[in-house]
């Protein structure tokens, strides 16, 4: 498959006078060409409205240099300091949990091992699932001994200079009939080490990179400058340290403290502390850990390792190309930086979205674009498609690839969605944006990013002003972001909150504001934003849901916050008490339209329905599905909070079996789970008055946004969409 021009920003969200800084990755040499557009449509399907933008005159607009930056991925973790771990006399141990010790790759534990010139020592795994030692040019020393994945070790070498002998070893912590608890090899060191790199946890040097990345729990590391007896090195395992041996310890780093930062402390007294790289996933079970407490803020001492991947990624860390400097008079929106190179081939190009917003506490229209750019994250560079292993028998459908999709596969290292699992297996937590995120672009699937330009083309072609602010905003800001306007509309699938984005839409219909949900499965799982660093957020599959992956059991609790993850409605917020819905069901080969109910009669929602028929199917076309219900779909229910004054003034119940009920409301197992046996397989449509005068209107529907555009514009849905628009921003209250 051809390559890619690539790129992305430092920044999501910009405020005018802000400068955000473009790193473009360029696969042919000599030079790219960058121009700034406003993104009204990137739906390009020969079914949808068309793409479309309009060119804005800025000072990025121009020719620059191309040049290729690579993406580094794999965590670790390094200590600044070197000189120290260049020891006559050493152990070296750590406590390790291994999850792929057969890729055919070495993995290192720890050490200052430094491959591009052969020099220092590292404790790894080997190829053949062995662990081993090395030191400089000499042979590596190994147990010959196979180790098992996800089961506990301790593992250790032990050097003495004096003698030349090293001797490598492990104990298993959990041993089985007819399988060794002890093993150790010894073998004498004919040339010298030489000073090595930069001391690393899960990974060595590889010149100025790290390579060889570790799959697996840290939990643990020691270095000692002595060499340590196997009863002596079992001594200092737990915390506090031996006092007897502590004297001999040069580090001893704890990884349950500071659990929500990047740093690694070292508690042996010499501060030889660490940090990680590319965000390895804390708040882990260590090796002690005895299911007698869930929460990692209650026993840290319980959780004391790190899950280190070879596919993890923060920040690309790419070089900036140009920066914008946001103009006051640039109206808010959505942009795009467009990059191209023209090849043999033909033009090759790249659309880098952010949003521009008004000046912080002002406002520049009554109606704010709410865009989900958690959510956005949350999906980044997803892979279901070629590694779930039940996705088609979860959309009823052939998979089909696109090109995203395919460039995907084959190119690895682009970071991961919370969607997939690491290369080892286990679940991915962070997502960042920090990166080129492929199918957060114009001209890709109707789904999340793309399908939201669904609404912005709308309002466009309606001549409705609106200002657009970022989930980013919502959660940094709260109520105060969203107190300007007198009306918010969410994005087609604001499934990812959290608590202080959840707060503050909840102070803002309480207090009068107007909300109109424009999708379905939202409010629906709970997130976390690193408190330091930008543009990440993290999440865990914990209790139930349609989940992609589960959460293994006492790593519920989120190392960002030590917030419970997982579903809202699981952490006594269900979405209902917010927008009256919640997810019922999902299914991906058509949607269906509304019908009309006695209750969209009542007086209290007239103003809805001016211009459309009392019998009148409301939505039997669309870009997503055919119709305007359905992909995935909501649902009222007063049990969980659905206001009993709530109006469902439309429902679509005619769905096909490819609809599948939400597991979480399964008790049991049993047959009646689709569309056609499933009464509560079902999409309303609803109203209802908040406190001092607001109101929120649902869509109950992700495919909704799909319909606007069909007939020029002109149809029930877009009917429907803008009365409901024109009187939430209308001051009079409900």
């Amino acid at each position: 498959m051809s390559e890619r021009i690539l790129g992305y920003s430092d920044r999501l969200s910009a405020l005018p006078g802000d400068a955000v800084n473009f790193k473009i990755s360029a696969p042919m040499p000599g030079k790219f060409k960058a121009r700034l557009v406003r993104l009204i449509c990137g739906d390009d399907s020969p079914e949808g409205p068309g793409f479309k933008s309009k060119n804005v005159d800025s000072e990025i607009d121009g020719t620059y240099p191309a040049r290729h930056q690579p993406i580094l991925a794999g965590s670790y973790m390094w200590v600044t300091a070197r000189q120290p771990f260049d020891l006559p006399n050493f152990t070296v141990q750590a406590m390790i949990w291994p999850t792929l010790p057969g890729n055919g790759k070495p993995q290192a534990i720890l050490g200052n091992y430094d491959a591009a010139n052969g020099s220092g020592y590292a404790l790894y795994i080997d190829e053949l699932v062995c662990l081993a030692f090395r030191a400089g040019k000499n042979p590596p020393v190994s147990t010959g001994v196979k180790m098992l994945a996800r089961h506990w070790y301790e593992v250790y070498a032990v050097y003495d200079s004096g003698t030349g002998r090293v001797v490598v070893g492990h104990n298993m912590m959990l041993t089985y009939h007819g399988m060794p608890g002890s093993v150790s090899e010894t073998q004498m060191l004919a040339e010298p080490m030489g000073e090595g790199g930069r001391f690393l946890i899960a990974a060595w040097n590889d010149d100025k990179f790290a390579s060889a990345h570790f799959n697996g729990k840290i939990d643990g590391p020691r270095v000692s400058g002595r060499a340590l007896k196997p009863a002596e090195i079992e001594r200092l395992r737990d915390l506090p340290l031996d006092v007897e041996l502590a004297q001999y310890v040069v580090a001893a780093w704890d990884f349950s403290r500071g659990m929500s930062t990047v740093k690694v402390t070292d508690v042996s007294g010499n501060r030889y502390h660490g940090r990680s790289i590319n965000l390895p996933t804390r708040a882990m079970t260590g090796w002690n850990w005895d299911s007698s407490d869930f929460n990692w803020q209650s026993k840290p001492e319980h959780y004391g390792a790190i899950h280190f991947h070879d596919d993890d990624l923060y920040d690309c860390g790419w070089r900036t190309d140009f920066t914008l400097t946001v103009p006051a008079d640039l109206g808010s929106g959505v942009y795009c930086v467009h990059v191209w190179q023209k090849t043999p081939e033909g033009k090759i190009e790249d659309y880098i979205p952010f949003f521009v917003r008004p000046a912080r506490g002002t406002a520049t229209a009554p109606l704010a674009l709410l865009i989900p750019t958690a959510s956005y994250l949350a999906y980044a560079n997803q892979q279901m498609i070629s590694s779930w292993w039940f996705d088609e028998l979860s959309s009823c459908k052939f998979a089909t690839m696109s090109s995203v999709d395919q460039y995907l596969e084959e190119h690895e290292g682009f970071g991961l969605s919370v969607y997939d699992e690491h290369s080892d297996g286990s679940g991915v937590c962070y997502s960042s944006h920090l990166r080129p995120i492929l199918n957060m672009r114009p001209k890709t699937d109707l789904w999340q990013f793309n399908a939201d330009t669904h609404l912005t083309d709308w309002l466009e072609k309606k001549k409705i002003p609106y200002d657009v602010i970022t989930d980013d905003d919502l959660h940094a800001e709260g109520v105060d972001c969203l107190r300007p306007y007198r009306c918010v509309m969410t994005g087609t699938h604001p499934e990812y909150y959290s608590k202080a984005m959840l707060d503050a839409l909840q102070a803002y219909t309480n207090g009068g504001g107007r909300l109109m949900y424009m999708g379905a499965n939202g409010f629906y799982w709970r997130i976390a934003y690193h408190a330091g660093l930008p543009g990440v957020i993290e999440h865990r599959r914990a209790e139930d849901g349609m989940r992609a992956w589960f959460s293994e059991s006492g790593e519920y609790f989120m190392s960002f916050t030590g917030e419970m993850s997982g579903l809202w409605a699981r952490n006594g917020r269900p979405p209902n008490m917010l927008v009256g819905n919640a997810f019922a069901a999902q299914g991906f080969v058509e949607s269906v339209p509304y019908h009309r109910t006695p209750e969209s009669q009542d007086p209290r929602v007239s103003f809805m329905f001016e211009g459309i028929g009392a019998d009148e199917v409301i939505g039997d076309f669309g870009t997503v599905g055919g119709g305007a219900a359905g992909w995935e779909i909501d649902r009222a229910d007063t049990r969980l909070g659905t206001p009993p004054h709530a109006l469902i003034v439309a429902a679509a119940t005619d769905f096909p079996d490819s609809y599948h009920w939400v597991n979480e409301e399964m008790n049991h197992t049993h047959s009646a789970v689709n569309g056609d046996t499933n009464p509560r397989v079902r999409c309303d449509m609803m109203f209802f008055e908040t406190p001092n005068g607001g109101a929120v209107f649902s869509t109950g529907s992700i495919s909704y946004g799909g319909s606007l555009a069909h007939d020029g514009y002109k149809n029930n849905v877009s009917r429907l969409t803008e009365n409901v628009v024109k009187r939430f921003v209308d001051p009079t209250p409900f």
